[in-house]
């Protein structure tokens, strides 16, 4: 008997729970706020303990469960209306790139580094050197928004760059193309981050000290800990964003 007590419990708490989910909106199951996610996790910590307590009366669950769905509905609601709320409880969007440029000062009020950057640059497969715009959304994710692909594709070309590089063409900013042996396909690799030589992806692209030092001098810069970030993709573009408010060469 008390077998069956927990079965049809258990029933009941997940078609109440599957109800209130799908009154709370379509929205909540693909991309959840920091509210949308505080509210769905104590609608799910009150349905474990009442599956748990067969003692404890149902009306104890579903009251706080309908509770929570009622504040849901009547927030979201007003904040249909007005945006100062919205922001209050779901934040805005942050731009973390910035016409090709990281915005570090964003990253670090977000805490978010740079291995949350590349995984999502990696879940987009884009490099980041042909992003303009990049943009963290509420819900977490990174919206992308790509350079027009006929813009200087030449970084010779550009007056920044004039002077460097004395008289060499274009293959000097665009190195041979990896080894058939190690594929990245579109994803951009790391060689340098937070100022530190990434030497596994030195070593498996079949480069060296010597070839990223020479990189560096190219785009002007002496020293590794200037680097904040240093990636190149399957083609040999290279994206660099040095400190101290230099701009990013490619």
């Amino acid at each position: 008997m008390e077998y069956l007590t927990l079965m049809f419990r258990t029933l009941l708490i997940y078609f109440i729970v599957f109800l209130i989910m799908r009154l709370m909106g379509k929205r909540e199951i693909g991309k959840l706020s920091v509210f949308d996610l505080v509210i769905s996790v104590m609608i799910a910590e009150i349905a474990v303990f009442v599956i748990e307590d067969t003692h404890r009366p149902l009306l104890n669950g579903i009251l706080p469960m309908v509770f929570l769905l009622v504040i849901q509905i009547v927030i979201a609601v007003i904040s249909l209306k007005s945006r100062k709320l919205r922001i209050w409880f779901d934040g805005e969007p942050v731009v973390l790139v910035e016409r090709g440029k990281l915005n570090r000062e964003a990253m670090r009020k977000q805490r978010y580094n740079l291995d949350d950057l590349m995984l999502q640059f990696r879940e987009n497969k884009t490099n980041i050197a042909d992003v303009e715009f990049a943009i963290l959304e509420t819900t977490g994710k990174l919206s992308i928004i790509q350079k027009d692909r006929h813009e200087h594709r030449n970084p010779g070309a550009s007056g920044e760059h004039g002077g460097q590089g004395q008289g060499e063409g274009h293959d000097s900013y665009f190195p041979k193309p990896f080894p058939r042996n190690y594929r990245f396909e579109t994803l951009p690799v790391p060689l340098i981050m937070d100022g530190e030589i990434q030497k596994t992806n030195l070593e498996q692209l079949g480069k060296d000290r010597f070839w990223l030092n020479n990189q560096l001098r190219q785009r002007g810069v002496t020293d590794v800990k200037q680097v904040f970030l240093l990636t190149i993709d399957h083609r040999g573009k290279i994206f660099l964003d040095a400190r101290r408010g230099r701009n990013p060469h490619k």
